[in-house]
């Protein structure tokens, strides 16, 4: 089969999942909606579209759950799950590592360390409310990345083993603070551990429209930039060769997978596995040319965490398990069936 209709084929279905994927999960709950209603609340909530369809006798309760606390939360989950494969992609690629992930430059431990900064001293009472938290994350993420990259730096270029190893060091020193700060948490321990396992309880579209800016601007760059970071897995002297900016290129990805991860870790909290393994799946369906391999894999790491976000809320119900136990929970073991699978798990 021609490669370009194997790509159509797949971003065919990814998209028709993702779309399923939207309907289905907003009609999970408490209060079970029927996927046919769910579809109807949605489309008559459209402009104009009382005209066409008009409101069926469904209680108005129905319109304030999907609306108000499901469909928010989807859509949430969809953008962190995005931001996180796409980072991972990012990553991989540029450190030409399969084991590269959006937390290993430690900007989970640095976002980790703000947060429970924020939560210890009480700075919600004094500075942004429920939004001071995920500020707090959001620099602690951003401002590890950019101590690890000066670490790596070495005049004008900065070598992708090194900041490996820096980001390795940086995160596991950032790590042990953030633990010593939950020892001394004291009452705020609980909520403390419920954000550091990740998860998007208690969210909603003012979160959404917090993160979609920073989605945005970071994931048009990667589309940008893909054919270069095709060039990159030849090594870093052909890319250069070949005319490719090395050193610029570094920057710019570190700093696009830096905001987008910093981003999404400020409103979910640490959730692993997404960026690892979703990369990894996509790049069996469609080879590893990034200008495919990227958008595939926003879409599929959407769909991933919108899945697994409604396992969270409802296996356990009342009861809500932290998002990032599923992740671990899927993840885990899938990744070591890739590694059994695939002798080398390389490129």
């Amino acid at each position: 089969m021609n490669f370009r209709w194997r790509w159509r084929i797949v971003f065919s279905l990814l998209f028709a999942a993702l779309v399923f994927t939207v309907i289905f999960c907003t009609a999970i709950g408490p209060v079970s909606i029927g996927f046919f209603t769910v579809v109807k609340i949605i489309i008559n909530s459209l402009p104009g579209a009382k005209n066409f369809m008009p409101a069926e006798n469904w209680p108005i309760t129905y319109e304030t759950i999907v609306f108000n606390l499901r469909l928010a939360r989807v859509i949430l989950a969809l953008l962190v799950g995005a931001a996180l494969a796409t980072s991972g992609v990012v990553l991989q690629g540029l450190l030409q590592n399969p084991m590269g992930d959006p937390y290993i430059l430690g900007i989970s431990s640095g976002a980790a360390l703000g947060a429970t900064t924020a939560i210890l001293f009480g700075l919600g009472n004094y500075m942004l409310g429920i939004f001071t938290i995920p500020a707090m994350a959001f620099l602690g993420g951003a401002g590890t990345t950019f101590v690890v990259y000066n670490i790596a730096k070495v005049g004008n270029r900065v070598s992708m083993s090194t900041l490996l190893l820096a980001g390795i060091a940086v995160g596991s020193f950032l790590s042990a603070v953030a633990s010593l700060t939950m020892v001394i948490s004291g009452e705020n321990l609980h909520q403390v551990i419920f954000w550091l396992m990740g998860g998007l309880s208690n969210r909603g579209w003012k979160h959404v429209m917090i993160l979609l800016p920073y989605i945005i601007i970071g994931i048009i760059p990667m589309i940008l930039y893909s054919r270069d970071l095709n060039v990159m897995l030849l090594g870093e002297e052909s890319a250069q060769h070949m005319g490719v900016e090395v050193e610029k290129l570094k920057k710019i990805m570190l700093g696009v997978a830096a905001l987008v991860t910093a981003s999404a870790v400020s409103v979910s909290g640490i959730i692993g596995f997404v960026g690892l393994i979703i990369p990894h799946i996509v790049r069996l369906l469609v080879g590893p040319d990034h200008r495919v391999l990227l958008p595939a894999s926003a879409l599929l790491g959407a769909i991933f965490l919108a899945v697994a976000d409604t396992l969270a809320r409802v296996v356990a119900a009342p009861l809500e398990i932290p998002v990032g136990i599923i992740t671990a929970l899927c993840g885990g073991p899938f990744f070591l069936y890739l590694l059994r699978k695939k002798k080398n798990p390389g490129f």
